[in-house]
C-alpha cells in the first residue's frame, strides 16, 4: 500500500479490509488456522447422570409494563438439560432465593453438585468466596462448583 500511496499521492487507497478482501477473492492470502483455548478460570465438568451437577443463575433482570423490575432465577440439571423451575422474583434476594431452592430440592431431591457464578447471592467476598448460600448448600451435602 505505501508504494502506491507514493505513486499517485492523489488516488484514495483501499482500506485494509477491502484491500485483504480482493487479495482473498484473487486466491493470494492463505487463511489462518484458529486455536480455541479453554478458559482457564471455569473448569470443564460433565454431569454423570441426571441429578448430578445442578446450575443455578439469576439471568439478568427486565422492566416488566407496570415498571416494575423482575428477576428470574432459574434451575438447571445439567445431564438432561431438565428446567427444573423458573422463579420470578423483585429483587434478588437472599432469602427468596433460599426458599426457592428449598421447594425444589423438595421435589427433585438434592443433586451432587450446584454450579452457580460468582455474583451475590452465589459468592462473596469472604474468605472461599462463601456466600450463606453456598454455606447452606454444603451443610446439606451438596458441593458449589
Amino acid at each position: 500500500m505505501d508504494v502506491l500511496g507514493r505513486r499517485d499521492p492523489e488516488r484514495g487507497l483501499p482500506s485494509i479490509p477491502t484491500a485483504a478482501r480482493i487479495l482473498d477473492r484473487a486466491g493470494l492470502v492463505k487463511p489462518r488456522r484458529r486455536y480455541r483455548r479453554a478458559h482457564h478460570g471455569c473448569p470443564q465438568t460433565k454431569a454423570a447422570e441426571p441429578n448430578d451437577i445442578w446450575a443455578g443463575d439469576y439471568k439478568g433482570q427486565f422492566r416488566l409494563k407496570n415498571g416494575k423490575y423482575c428477576f428470574p432465577l432459574t434451575v438447571s440439571d445439567l445431564s438432561s438439560r431438565y428446567i427444573l423451575g423458573i422463579d420470578a422474583h423483585p429483587a434478588i434476594s437472599l432469602e427468596q432465593t433460599f426458599a426457592y431452592f428449598t421447594r425444589v430440592f423438595q421435589v427433585y431431591g438434592l443433586p451432587n453438585r450446584i454450579r452457580t457464578d460468582n455474583r451475590v447471592p452465589f459468592a462473596s467476598n469472604t474468605l472461599a468466596r462463601l456466600s450463606q448460600l453456598s454455606v447452606w448448600f454444603i451443610k446439606l451435602g451438596s458441593t458449589r462448583s
